[in-house]
């Protein structure tokens, strides 16, 4: 029972000692607050404002107001409640993208650089072919042939062309890092390839890969985002969709129409730049030379 509660009081300890040094940029303890909020927002939130699909002829395009947030749309729906409702198949294709283009990026890159040779080679051939490929059109093509009728789908898609970039900066860091003194010890030990590059030279890359990963949810925002906007991706509930049906039902051309189409563009717009500003907390929590007083 003490080992437990052992353990239950460093987790504690390391988290409040994490959230102490996001605090200590306040733009990048903003930023965190602000992913922390979006997250409640797409997922606690519809639980408390329920979509419906109901539409009132007599409310179109209302401004906002006590009962409408942010007004009404070409239905006379709530936008605000769109909002609530579209933002949690675009955070979660953010994150995944993120994670496994990430993962496999510093996978390859990581072992390219340490191994070299022929596994090294061919990496970098497989990159170089890759990186040739213009992502987009293949995207925009390979969605009318293969159904991504759900987050978990794209997300994967998306990650089979946002590694490439990322594994060559990678191995870059990993070269010039396998030159240090501590990794030349490990070698030298004999502790084998997976403990160098698991256990020695990927800890002290961790707030580039931190930042990498920030930057790679941004990409797949984007492009998913565009993906549905073009109709390509048969997502129900989700901003681009917001911003699909706005333009097609002629939106623009009311003028009492913007929120209709600057809802979304502002949410998207504000949950990257949250990302963005947390981080340079991140840098913080990972790189200890740019700690001054925690």
């Amino acid at each position: 029972m003490n080992d437990i509660w052992r353990t239950v009081r460093n987790v504690a300890d390391d988290l409040w000692r994490t959230l102490r040094l996001l605090a200590h940029n306040k733009v990048g303890f903003v930023g965190f607050l602000g992913l922390i909020a979006f997250i409640l927002l797409a997922f606690v939130g519809p639980y408390f404002v329920p979509l419906t699909m109901d539409t009132n002829v007599t409310e179109l395009y209302k401004p906002p107001s006590a009962a409408h947030i942010l007004g009404t749309d070409f239905q006379g729906q709530d936008i605000w409640m769109q909002i609530v409702n579209g933002g949690k198949d675009v955070l979660i294709v953010a994150f995944l993208t993120g994670i496994i283009s990430t993962a496999i990026a510093v996978t390859l890159g990581a072992l390219s650089a340490v191994l070299l040779g022929f596994f090294d080679s061919f990496v970098m051939w497989l990159t170089d072919i890759w990186l040739t490929i213009p992502a987009f059109p293949v995207l925009a093509v390979l969605a009318v042939f293969v159904r991504l009728d759900n987050a978990w789908a794209l997300a994967l898609i998306l990650s089979v062309f946002a590694w490439p970039s990322l594994t060559r900066a990678i191995r870059a860091q990993v070269l010039s890092l396998k030159q240090r003194e501590y990794v030349e010890a490990a070698r030298a030990l004999d502790l084998g390839t997976r403990h160098i590059v698991f256990s020695e030279i990927l800890p002290n890359m961790m707030s580039y890969i931190a930042i990498s990963l920030v930057f790679a949810m941004t990409s797949a925002i984007y492009a998913q985002v565009a993906l549905v906007f073009l109709g390509l991706v048969p997502l129900t509930n989700n901003w681009g969709v917001m911003l699909q049906y706005a333009y097609a039902r002629g939106t623009l051309f009311y003028k009492d129409s913007l929120l209709n189409i600057m809802a979304p563009v502002m949410a998207i717009a504000l949950f990257q730049l949250t990302l963005v500003w947390m981080t340079r907390s991140l840098e913080e929590v990972f790189n200890p030379r740019l700690r001054t007083s925690v």
